[in-house]
């Protein structure tokens, strides 16, 4: 059976109606600005997983006692480094 021409043409507005509103929410959807919004609470809910938060701590830990030696080391060559000044004054 042959379908009615005004059926046909409902059709193709229907469809263009939900295509439009697609388009619409992909645009939306894409925004820089939601994008970025998305990123953020996924991050956000991530922070909130006891087993990141464990990594998080540890890597801290490591950075914090990589600076730690850092300083020590510099403040033990500065020590010498005077040393061997003191000791080349001496000798002149």
């Amino acid at each position: 059976m042959a379908r009615d021409i005004n059926d046909i043409q409902r059709d193709i507005e229907r469809t263009r109606r939900q295509l439009a509103s697609t388009l619409d929410e992909l645009a939306t959807r894409t925004k820089p600005q939601n994008l970025a919004a998305d990123a953020q609470r996924e991050a956000k809910a991530k922070m909130q997983d006891p087993q990141i938060q464990k990594i998080l701590a540890g890597v801290g830990a490591a950075v914090v006692g990589l600076v730690v030696i850092s300083v020590l080391r510099s403040r033990k060559r500065s020590k010498d480094l005077k040393e061997i000044q003191r000791l080349l004054a001496g000798r002149a």
